[in-house]
């Protein structure tokens, strides 16, 4: 699992192999390629590394974490 965070450091979304799901577990889009596409097949965010930007390349959305164990025995 990978987090989706906000320039501002708040996670708004996670990514769980190529879904990307909002916070209250929702799949709301899919990595395909240099993309995050919506349910539907439509880019939405472009995916630079580990930088999500606007189409367009001129607003920053977020980034992606590292990944993450989904086990939580601490």
């Amino acid at each position: 699992m990978r987090g989706l965070v906000s320039p501002k450091g708040e996670q708004f979304g996670y990514v769980i192999g190529d879904t990307l799901y909002t916070m209250d577990d929702e799949p709301t889009g899919r990595l395909r390629g240099e993309f995050i596409v919506n349910m539907a097949g439509d880019p939405i965010w472009r995916l630079v590394g580990d930088g999500v930007y606007s189409l367009n390349g001129m607003e920053t959305i977020g980034y992606l974490t590292s990944e993450r164990s989904e086990n939580y025995n601490y």
